[in-house]
């Protein structure tokens, strides 16, 4: 295993170094919340990827391959749907926008009154995503290490609160380019096609395994439509995803590097479920479906390459972790804190200094919340069903509809997470019942109140316009060189 140690040991040494790097050139708000927003295609499409392809895409995606076979693919391939969605209708005008935060777009559609309530719901879903990453940790340290889950965790968790506090976003983006690479070649290049030729290739796995587990709706049709509501509509509106959107040097960028990445989530869920399917002819009678991962990479692969795969199942958890933990401190601090202190501050050192501050907040909490939670699917299954219950509605009403009202914002953010809530104590944190009911009742109260109030002020609805468009004179002194 000493080679395999060497492998992982460089690799996080080369993740703490990227951050020190990123904090030379983190000077101003921008660069450090949204680097710059002069990312090209070559790097926004490799980050975009990884931030979306975390451990949940790679550790649970192998899971449900080894569970359902082929038509495991299906948790994935809907988020590479969702981010393929996001890229084609959505990320040119959110580019344009020029905001840092969901909360803020919303406050320019609706007129400045929608931001603490949106603001505390994305925190919620920004924070358990992060947890959900940062317990993967465990899994992933105790193949390598043979270490105790909470050590495992704050190991992790605190490489990456170190390079994501010392650079913000722009180490966050070198860290995730290497982490797209890496992840590339470990489980697209070498596991996938090591794991069909141990099981013997696609004819013996056939023989070996039922038919269903080639059936691509095998998982069943209710499955999928969940995963749609949830991880495509969830795609669409994620601060952890527009601020990666917000990164793009312009909207071209943000279309077609976005649909690049989309495109190469959907070749990364075909793969996770066919090495899963490998995985259950080789190893049947796995006490759990999200053992397969580790226990093929264990048991299968050479020295150096277990290491190297490894170090790409690090990479997508990390991915994740830091991008989950940037889009929750910048929440905390320009949503609610800035907020509810009545006043935003006005030098940008002083606002790199305010923003470093909340990621290490908010990274000791995450680690905090990770070793206090064991179980990952509950977390996350909190995480989208708040973030789809209570802001889906009135985000894309308000890029959709222009009647939208902030009132109707307001309530459908109140109501559907409300709804969501209830329904989860009720019917149980796991069952579908929460996002079906709370995203209906969210665009009911908003139709409603929308309808039953004043339309919006025509002067918002003109600046809103102008800044879909690009057009407002105030956003157009940012910098634009173009690392590619």
């Amino acid at each position: 295993m000493a080679v395999d140690y060497t492998v992982i040991v460089v690799y996080l040494a080369g993740m703490l170094a990227m951050g020190w790097w990123g904090m030379r050139r983190a000077k101003s708000k921008s660069e450090f919340l949204v680097a710059g927003r002069r990312l090209g295609p070559t790097m926004y499409s490799g980050t975009m990827a990884a931030i979306v392809l975390g451990g949940a895409s790679t550790i649970g995606g192998v899971g449900l391959g080894y569970q359902y076979g082929l038509s495991g693919a299906w948790m994935v391939f809907t988020i590479g749907l969702g981010l393929l969605a996001l890229s084609v209708f959505f990320s040119a005008r959110i580019a344009r926008l020029k905001v840092y935060t969901v909360s803020e777009m919303l406050d320019l559609r609706y007129g400045g009154r929608a931001g603490v309530i949106s603001g505390v719901v994305m925190w919620a879903y920004t924070l358990m995503l992060a947890v959900t990453s940062t317990i993967a940790y465990a899994t992933i340290f105790d193949v390598l290490f043979d270490l105790n889950r909470t050590v495992a965790i704050i190991l992790g968790g605190s490489i990456v609160v170190a390079y994501s506090t010392l650079g913000g976003m722009w180490s966050i983006t070198l860290t995730d380019m290497v982490q797209f690479v890496v992840k590339t070649v470990g489980v697209l290049l070498l596991l996938l096609p090591i794991a069909v030729v141990k099981a013997g290739g696609f004819s013996e796995m056939k023989a070996q395994l039922p038919t269903e587990y080639f059936d691509p709706l095998g998982i069943g049709g209710e499955t999928i439509f969940t995963y749609v509501l949830i991880y495509t509509f969830g795609m669409l509106i994620g601060q952890d995803i527009w601020q990666r959107v917000f990164t793009a040097r312009s909207d071209r960028t943000a279309k077609w590097g976005g649909t690049v990445a989309g495109t190469y989530c959907l070749a990364y869920a075909l793969a996770g479920a066919v090495i899963g399917t490998a995985a259950k002819v080789l190893y049947p009678k796995l006490a759990s479906a999200d053992d397969a991962f580790a226990t093929i990479v264990k048991d299968e692969l050479p020295i150096g390459v277990r290491g190297l795969v490894l170090a790409a199942a690090l990479a997508a958890v990390m991915s994740t972790s830091s991008g989950a933990l940037i889009a929750c401190a910048t929440v905390a601090n320009n949503d609610i804190w800035s907020r509810l202190r009545g006043r935003i501050a006005t030098g940008e050192r002083d606002e790199v200094q305010g923003n470093r501050a909340f990621i290490l907040i908010m990274g000791l909490a995450v680690i905090g919340t990770a070793i206090a939670i064991d179980n990952v699917v509950e977390a996350l299954t909190v995480a989208y069903n708040l973030l789809v219950g209570g802001l889906l509605v009135p985000i894309l009403g308000g890029l959709l509809w222009k009647r939208g009202t902030a009132q109707g914002a307001l309530a459908s953010v109140a109501v559907g997470g409300l709804a969501v809530i209830g329904l989860m104590a009720t019917y149980g944190i796991l069952a579908n019942e929460p996002v079906y009911y709370g995203l209906l009742s969210s665009l009911a109260a908003y139709i409603a109140v929308s309808l039953m109030t004043r339309p919006t002020d025509a002067a918002v609805l003109a600046a809103w316009r102008e800044r879909l468009a690009g057009r407002n004179p105030e956003l157009v002194s940012e910098p634009v060189p173009t690392p590619q």
